[in-house]
């Protein structure tokens, strides 16, 4: 490969003018923006344990009131890309976040997209548009752009939820920002309800259909797990048992940026992934399983979080011979598809 000049190379006064005009040479930076082959990736294979963050996360709950916080979240930042940039990879931000009983976290709508995905606890609700939704463990529910959303606890125990937003990247875009509101008078409750089976959706035979981009925003564990079990049991061949979440008149990705699925791995089952181009995100909801990123091995018991930087190969493993593990995936791959950048390597 054609060897570049350096920055060195050039005289001092001729650096200086450049420097006065706000001009910068690209030769010798190219090879860092235009890598040959591979990007030069930031993203770090990273495991968060739920077992040492839980009484963090608890711990704040005593420290800081929900009226000094907004939202109580412990952030789970790859080092990578520096702790204070508050990203797990190039476009994905993860949060841990915590609602005590008779808490309310208020109102507002942001430009990010956001989903919770449910760790523990019952009697907590997020309201999004008008829509109450409650909260149990491994639900998934979306608050995307532009969409009022507030949570409240009726419940005794706490309750956790993993926040993903696809902030990194609107923040880049200078994008970023947040309305506050005043609390939602609840219109509608369990809208997912008529859209609770597989190709089976309301007819707008006599009512306009839907103008809503997000008619579906809460996707109940208990039913995610039924379709991979009888996923499963339909098609004992198939490669890997998996179901994304969409949005379910148009059949496309649940949210415009970020891409969302529910993987069950089979009781023994080795499931070696391909290195694409995205980065993605694991979190176990059930069961035990190795995850092995590149060289680093990292063994998830339930509610553990990790992540793998694109173009990097992933093998996952289900500890168990006898029963299945059931993981929740985050991706960039609606993102890089929309680029045009989306690849998959042998």
């Amino acid at each position: 490969m054609l060897a570049l000049g350096t920055l060195e190379d050039l005289p001092a006064d001729y650096r200086e003018k450049l420097t006065r005009q706000n001009l910068v040479p690209l030769w010798p930076s190219l090879r860092s923006v235009l890598p040959p082959g591979k990007p030069a990736l930031r993203t770090q294979p990273i495991l968060w344990s739920y077992q040492a963050l839980r009484p963090l996360l608890l711990q704040a709950g005593e420290l800081t009131p929900i009226e000094k916080a907004e939202r109580r979240v412990l952030v789970l930042a790859n080092p990578g890309h520096g702790l204070e940039k508050m990203q797990a990879s190039s476009s994905i931000y993860l949060g841990m976040q915590l609602l005590l009983p008779g808490e309310w976290a208020p109102a507002h709508k942001h430009t990010p997209n956001a989903v919770r995905m449910i760790v523990e606890g019952e009697g907590a609700y997020t309201t999004v548009d008008g829509e109450k939704c409650p909260m149990s463990r491994g639900d998934l529910i979306l608050t995307p752009t532009g969409l009022w959303h507030e949570h409240g606890h009726d419940g005794k125990d706490p309750v956790v939820w993993l926040d993903v937003l696809d902030l990194p990247l609107v923040y880049y875009m200078e994008a970023s920002y947040v309305t506050e509101g005043k609390a939602q008078e609840v219109s509608a409750t369990m809208n997912e309800r008529g859209y609770a089976r597989g190709g089976v959706v309301p007819a707008p035979v006599f009512s306009r259909s839907s103008d809503r981009r997000y008619p579906m925003l809460r996707y109940a564990w208990s039913d995610a797990r039924s379709a991979l079990l009888g996923l499963a049991e339909s098609q004992p061949g198939i490669d890997a048992v998996q179901v994304a979440y969409v949005n379910p008149e148009t059949g496309g990705d649940c949210q415009n940026i970020l891409g969302f699925s529910a993987l069950m791995l089979r009781p023994g089952e080795t499931l070696k992934l391909p290195a694409r181009s995205p980065a993605m995100v694991f979190h176990l909801i059930e069961g035990g399983a190795d995850v092995e990123i590149d060289r680093a091995l990292f063994n998830l018991s339930p509610a553990d979080t990790c992540c793998a930087p694109g173009y990097t190969p992933v093998t996952l493993k289900n500890r168990s011979s006898e029963q299945p593990a059931f993981v929740f995936i985050a991706d960039e791959a609606p993102l890089h598809k929309k680029l045009g950048v989306y690849e998959v390597r042998a």
